[in-house]
């Protein structure tokens, strides 16, 4: 598994990151996990090359912050370990995001909330430091705090050892750059995909430039690009995937238009020996400014189709055909 610097933290974490959020559970997932099966899972992860195991409290409520960190029991040192903070439900401090998964959730960066956030995760991880420590979302108003203030409590931590490393998640540019100033993050995540490429016309050209890590989701498009999800699939309701905010793409016509596209890369997956998944997510770390793609995966079968595409380098005769096809597709038919 080839590796990259997790920005200037110096940290190398491999290219294909786990992303923990499905081995929370819950309802969006249109059906549980098994625990056991998880951390087998993400020990299986470890031992494919897979280092970066990206997780937050708000998936599964501290389930998968728990999976995680039984999973990391006598593994500790194999792994670059990252959370987040920022997403709050305990109480209305914050100001309310949405409801979730059952729960009022709130963003709150409030130096409160985030000495109760760092204890807590660092109790569900059984552990005594987290190697990258990440805003989830940023603070919006009525209960905005400013970054200054929410990056002074990081900076604290990690003077005390709790944290080895800084980052944001779904910052726009201006406040990538007030965090850039505030402190020393060295890492920037955020959706990204061959579908949805706006972070190409500025954080990623910024990043790059800056030397901050990048860490994309929804690189697979929620299993859309592996190929996988056919047109028979009906989503529940409740289903994160029946979201059509944030997954516009999975619409049966917009379905339909992506799947006629991944069957006319055969002859590239034949070329490489690879699946579609795992050409997606080589063309994706292939991409100016991106240093780590986050895949989930709830199995064995799952994390060791993912890591393979780690090893995998694509041509660049092929990585431009891709971006011509990807751009040919257009934008999605609206719900």
């Amino acid at each position: 598994m080839k590796q990259k610097p997790l920005g200037n933290s110096g940290l190398s974490a491999s290219i294909v990151g786990l992303g923990a959020w499905v081995l929370g559970g819950g309802q969006l997932w249109g059906q549980d996990t098994d625990d056991a099966e998880s951390v087998r899972t993400i020990q299986a992860a470890l031992d494919l090359g897979i280092n970066l195991i990206d997780t937050a409290p708000a998936y599964g409520w501290g389930r998968s912050e728990r999976v995680v960190g039984r999973a990391l029991m006598g593994r500790r040192d194999r792994a670059i370990l990252a959370t987040k903070c920022g997403l709050w439900w305990e109480d209305a401090r914050g100001s309310f995001f949405t409801d979730f998964d059952g729960k009022k959730l709130y963003r709150s960066l409030r130096p409160d909330t985030l000495q109760l956030e760092i204890e807590n995760s660092l109790r569900r991880l059984e552990t005594d430091y987290i190697d990258l420590y990440q805003t989830h979302w940023p603070s919006v108003p009525p209960d905005h705090t400013p970054i200054a203030d929410t990056m002074a409590v990081l900076l604290k931590f990690k003077d005390q050892g709790k944290i080895r490393a800084i980052g944001v998640c779904n910052v726009s540019l201006d406040e990538l750059k007030e965090n850039l100033r505030c402190g020393g993050i060295v890492s920037d995540q955020f959706r990204y995909s061959m579908l949805h490429r706006e972070a190409e016309a500025d954080i990623l050209p910024f990043c790059a430039q800056h030397q901050i890590a990048t860490l994309t989701y929804m690189s697979l498009e929620q299993g859309l690009l592996t190929g996988k999800i056919g047109m028979d699939r009906v989503f529940k309701p409740t289903e994160f995937r029946s979201n059509t905010y944030w997954n516009d793409w999975l619409i049966p016509v917009n379905r339909k238009r992506v799947l006629d596209l991944l069957a006319s890369w055969k002859d590239l997956t034949d070329k490489y020996a690879c699946t579609l998944s795992q050409l997606v997510i080589a063309w994706t770390a292939a991409q100016h400014g991106v240093t780590h793609v986050l895949a989930g995966g709830r199995n064995l079968a799952q994390v060791s189709e993912n890591a393979k595409a780690g090893d995998l380098t694509l041509e660049a005769a092929d990585l431009a055909r891709i971006r011509k096809d990807v751009i040919a597709l257009g934008a999605p038919a609206k719900a």
